[in-house]
């Protein structure tokens, strides 16, 4: 079984709720960044704000950089599921 394959979240009912729920993580992080882009964006404008701003920046990189870690995270959760059902079956047979 390989990481990053569309096979792997249809497989169970339980790889299916995983996958959807790190989907909603994913898409949580991902409004995060780019709301603090443009919350930081507008801060710019005003001398007032601009450190602010300069923060917000900082803030959205750091959800960006979360992005492909959730994705990782969820597709070696995923992969190791997989393996959970496939020692079940080897103590069986």
């Amino acid at each position: 079984m390989k990481l990053f394959r569309h096979e792997t979240r249809q497989r169970t009912e339980r790889t299916k709720r995983t996958y959807a729920l790190f989907e909603i993580a994913y898409t949580i992080v991902d409004f995060s960044a780019a709301l603090c882009f443009i919350v930081g964006s507008i801060f710019f404008f005003y001398d007032s704000l601009m450190t602010a701003g300069t923060w917000l920046f900082l803030v959205g990189s750091v959800f960006f950089a979360a992005k492909p870690s959730i994705r990782l995270v969820r597709e070696v959760k995923l992969y190791r599921m997989g393996d959970d059902e496939d020692l079940a079956k080897r103590a069986r047979g």
